[in-house]
């Protein structure tokens, strides 16, 4: 046989005209080899083939034990004595063990024993060893049993199936013995030397299904970012820098109408920092803060308490984005008067306890819309389509309280994985004990919303444990199998 099997199957079909089986022609060659040498040939249209499929029966070690020494059953058999006294099961189960049971089980279903109180005995004179005789027939690879028998002894563990695969091989359109290295590109040099008009280019294969990459694959929670922030740009809105993780408690609660004895802004609830656990300084507007938390303004009368501007300089790890909405709504404030849409996806801190719905560090996408129009109706019927474009239509909305919204709205929606009703977000209309301090004119209203990252995405993927997100318990294989691509959320898109 030559160096080049591809040269081999050429020869034979040159002399032969075809092969019906190459596993009989090349018995020494894996299949592996020889599939591999008929692709390539098949490419270069020099051959065709076909698949050839057989089933063999090889003998397990337990069939082997019988084939050599005879079958449980007849061995049993022959342990007891003929006559009416036969032998204890006892003394069969000490001398022959497993064999005992089996070989007594098959005796006494063929007739062969009987018991008769604690003893076997014989039923019959002697026997044949047909389980014996059938292994056998099996270890002879040119003949099978019947396909009950065969059926029986694969039941008994006695042998094991096996799929063999072989190619019958026949000539070719462009069929000749002779192997020209095919080139795969075409270069420079062959154009200039002429050698392209002669040369013979293998095809392409655009059947192949190509490599699967190893790496390069995104997080669904990225997945799920990276669609939001597509949905917000479509709609419109500008992107906030969310950069600062640490905040002074005045942006990240007194600036939104938070009072300073809220729970929220307890250690219970709060990560506040110690080195440096004070912001140095406070914004220009923070007297009008202040002003509203003790004696109120705009319809309010605040909340009638001391503030204090050492509790309000207290840094913070960020419990929301909100506290970026009320940097950058400061910032419209002191441009000339422009409706405007922004929307940040950023973590942010809770101390709490972790659960299937709740955890310590995640992230929240924020939206805020300032427009001289906004409604509650224009909020619900602009979360009704942003939510659709995500791909999630069951929703529901609950009235709630919000210290810096007036009214407040929860959304809710339904979890498969779940089985039950879950919030994934919070929304309603800034209040102007809010928006004034921080410079927005009359007239001027703000819609907002939030939500978590993770809660849409475990709806999204079906995942029941928000935890199976985040965290180091986190299944790495599941990055590589959740979808890149979601049909459901087109289906929203053209729906909303």
């Amino acid at each position: 046989m030559s160096k080049d099997l591809r040269l081999d199957i050429l020869n034979k079909l040159d002399s032969d005209g075809s092969i019906s089986d190459t596993s009989a022609t090349f018995k020494d060659v894996s299949i592996e080899s020889i599939i591999g040498a008929l692709k390539s040939l098949e490419i270069q249209e020099k051959v065709g083939y076909k698949t050839l499929t057989a089933e063999m029966w090889s003998i397990e070690p337990e069939g082997k034990d019988q084939l050599e020494n005879g079958s449980y059953e007849a061995r049993i058999f022959h342990a007891v004595p003929a006559g009416d006294r036969g032998i204890a099961i006892d003394e069969l189960k000490a001398k022959y063990g497993n064999i005992a049971n089996l070989g007594q089980g098959k005796g006494l279903r063929n007739k062969w024993l009987k018991k008769d109180g604690n003893n076997i005995v014989r039923l019959v004179d002697g026997v044949v060893d047909q389980t014996k005789l059938d292994l056998e027939i099996v270890n002879k690879t040119s003949t099978h049993p019947s396909k009950d028998v065969l059926k029986d002894l694969k039941r008994r563990n006695l042998i094991k199936s096996n799929k063999v695969l072989s190619y019958a091989v026949h000539k070719g359109a462009n069929f000749s013995t002779e192997l020209k290295k095919q080139s795969t590109d075409l270069t420079v040099e062959m154009l200039h030397s002429g050698e392209w008009k002669t040369a013979e280019f293998k095809k392409f294969n655009f059947d192949s299904m190509g490599v699967s990459p190893n790496g390069g694959h995104l997080h669904p929670l990225m997945k799920v970012r990276s669609e939001l922030r597509q949905i917000f740009f479509e709609m419109g809105f500008e992107e906030m820098p969310t950069n600062d993780f640490v905040e002074s408690s005045f942006w990240n609660f007194d600036a939104l109408f938070v009072p300073q004895q809220h729970p929220a802004r307890e250690l219970q609830d709060t990560f506040f920092l110690n080195d440096p656990a004070m912001a140095q300084s406070l914004p220009d507007f923070w007297e009008s803060v202040k002003d509203v938390h003790e004696v109120g303004g705009y319809g309010s009368i605040g909340y009638r308490c001391k503030w204090s501007e050492e509790e309000a300089k207290r840094l913070v790890l960020r419990t929301h984005t909100t506290a970026v909405s009320s940097h950058v709504l400061n910032k419209l404030a002191q441009e000339p008067y422009r409706p405007a849409k922004y929307f940040s996806i950023d973590r942010v801190y809770r101390n709490e306890a972790t659960d299937a719905t709740h955890l310590a560090e995640f992230h929240q996408v924020e939206g805020v819309i300032a427009d001289k129009n906004m409604s509650l109706g224009s909020l619900i019927n602009f979360l009704d389509v942003f939510f659709r474009k995500m791909g999630l239509k069951n929703l529901r909305f609950k009235p709630a309280y919000n210290p810096y919204t007036e009214p407040s709205m929860e959304i809710f929606c339904w979890h498969e994985g779940f089985g039950k009703w879950i919030e994934i977000g919070n929304s309603g209309i800034f209040r102007p004990e809010m928006l004034r301090p921080l410079g927005l004119e009359e007239g001027v209203q703000v819609a907002g919303f939030g939500l978590s990252l993770e809660r849409p995405t475990t709806i999204i993927y079906g995942i029941n444990d928000i935890r199976k997100l985040v965290g180091h318990k986190v299944d790495l294989g599941m990055v590589t199998t959740k979808a890149a691509c979601r049909l459901d959320k087109m289906m929203g898109k053209e729906s909303a």
